[in-house]
């Protein structure tokens, strides 16, 4: 807002911001954000705070909303800045959308799995009663900064973690994305999304697979932003991950568990006879070169009934079953057999 803006500019008040930064990021980067506050003469408070799977709770809400009190925030010029992962994103949007009813807030993806999903939409939300994101509401961002050098310093396996999420956008919406990551995948591990100027051979695959995969995902968000429809293509991985993830925390990541259920309902779409054999086999081909797990023993056919008799309870009573047609091509079927679901189960298994 240019009126917002000039106000805040022409303020004889000292420009002060709160920070809620994730305890790992701060050990990495805390120290770079107090020296740029105290070089721009810029008071601040930093509240660096544990965000995992485990954390994720009302709990931690109402501390920094202790805290954001404590700081005496001026919600019109002093927007709450959250810089992190997913966890501490969705944290952080519900704690700034209960204080003084909607306080603005900004969010900085330190992860993959968050720069390419978490910064992108309005949803935020807490656990509650051992169910994964049980309180929420939708509250988007002033902004999202993102910047891929973040990414440089997160282990393997949550880059890994992330591409479960881009791989999701490009087997229900987009051939080309399927092809970088099957192409440029172990490449893109090993480079920790960087991009560098002597990679010809890759061209820049990190920026392509980034930009494709977030401009897949508003597309499918923007129109549909407090999910007033409830036929989701993005909810692909997300019909059984829930209850597995919460399952066996913390053995599982969200993009690993969302993987996971992506795998099964391959095979279900095999079954189905929606894709051929051979398309199913190069999609979990392409889910093993990204070091993404394709199967759990915590994924038990009484955990798949109960995570769809769930699905039911929250998706006006169809199951809403996002499923490839293609590479690249997907539909959402009501229609799939419990028998279906069984002879997929059992292939999904042998194999």
């Amino acid at each position: 807002d240019p009126h917002q803006l000039e106000l805040a500019r022409s303020s004889k008040r000292k420009l002060r911001r709160f920070v809620v930064m994730d305890e790992v990021v701060d050990q990495l980067y805390g120290s770079k954000v107090r020296e740029y506050f105290e070089e721009n003469n810029v008071q601040h408070k930093i509240l660096s705070l544990p965000t995992t799977e485990e954390t994720k709770s009302m709990d931690l809400v109402l501390n920094i909303l202790q805290e954001v009190q404590n700081f005496s925030l001026d919600r019109r010029t002093e927007p709450i800045i959250a810089i992190g992962g997913g966890v501490c994103l969705d944290i952080v949007g519900l704690a700034a959308s209960l204080y003084r009813r909607r306080t603005p807030y900004i969010r900085v993806p330190t992860t993959l799995l968050s720069y390419v999903d978490a910064s992108v939409g309005a949803k935020n939300g807490v656990n509650f009663l051992q169910c994964k994101n049980k309180l929420g509401g939708y509250t988007p961002p002033v902004a999202s900064f993102l910047d891929r050098s973040f990414i440089q310093s997160i282990p393997r396996r949550h880059i890994s973690n992330g591409l479960g999420e881009i791989l999701k956008m490009a087997l229900m919406k987009h051939k080309g994305l399927f092809d970088l990551l099957k192409n440029h995948g172990k490449y893109l591990l090993d480079t920790k999304f960087q991009s560098y100027s002597g990679s010809t051979h890759h061209g820049d695959a990190a920026l392509q697979t980034t930009r494709i995969a977030i401009e897949t995902m508003l597309e499918e968000l923007a129109p549909n932003l407090w999910e007033d429809d409830l036929d989701r293509l993005v909810d692909f991985g997300h019909l059984i991950s829930p209850e597995l993830e919460m399952r066996v925390l913390p053995s599982l990541m969200h993009g690993e568990a969302v993987n996971i259920d992506m795998a099964f309902m391959t095979y279900v779409a095999y079954t189905r006879g929606l894709i051929t054999a051979g398309q199913k086999e190069e999609i979990i081909q392409c889910m093993q070169g990204l070091e993404l797990p394709i199967w759990h023993s915590g994924c038990s056919w009484t955990l798949i009934k109960k995570a769809l008799m769930e699905r039911l309870k929250h998706s006006g009573g169809q199951p809403r079953m996002p499923l490839p047609t293609s590479l690249g091509e997907a539909e959402i079927f009501n229609d799939t057999t419990e028998e279906t679901l069984a002879r997929a189960y059992k292939l999904w298994v042998r194999d």
